[in-house]
């Protein structure tokens, strides 16, 4: 495995369950994993940048994204716009894609994947994604602490 410079997610269905959560007067809300958080932290104290790439275009994202402290989120984009993103954060730290780590959890992230040095997906991914070769299907589904899995497997050998 390259040394991960780079640490990218999904959204909907890996930070969180999946879930489309509405109050009656139509408010959206999301549950999202503090393990995961957490991981994130870990991540930054060892000078790995993190990013959200979503199809969604939501403020709930917004609010986690600079709770975590994120480097780089974008919101809004398509399958292709996710591979897009990745390369333009590829370029402003001058790395290649394969120093890079995503996780996923559905068909939009299959071109990402495809590029990415380290891929994993979360146990309740679509079956496409863990037909992917070199794969790492984590064990946990989405929401429940799956990333933070990914991260201490990243941390553990990661050379400092």
């Amino acid at each position: 495995m390259h040394q991960i410079k780079v640490f990218l997610c999904d959204c909907d269905g890996t930070l969180t369950d999946g879930g489309m959560y509405y109050l009656e007067d139509g408010r959206q809300f999301k549950k999202f994993s503090v393990a995961d958080g957490i991981g994130f932290e870990l991540l930054k104290n060892v000078g790995i940048k993190t990013g959200i790439l979503t199809g969604e275009i939501t403020p709930i994202v917004e609010h986690r994204a600079k709770k975590l402290k994120v480097d780089y989120l974008y919101q809004g984009c398509s399958p292709q716009g996710k591979l897009e993103a990745a390369r333009a954060i590829c370029a402003q730290e001058r790395i290649g894609l394969d120093q890079v780590a995503y996780v996923g959890d559905d068909i939009n992230d299959l071109p990402l994947l495809e590029q990415v040095g380290l891929k994993a997906c979360v146990q309740n991914a679509q079956e496409s994604l863990k037909n992917l070769p070199g794969i790492l299907i984590l064990n946990k589904q989405g929401g429940q602490g799956a990333l933070r899995e990914l991260i201490n497997l990243i941390l553990a050998c990661h050379q400092f």
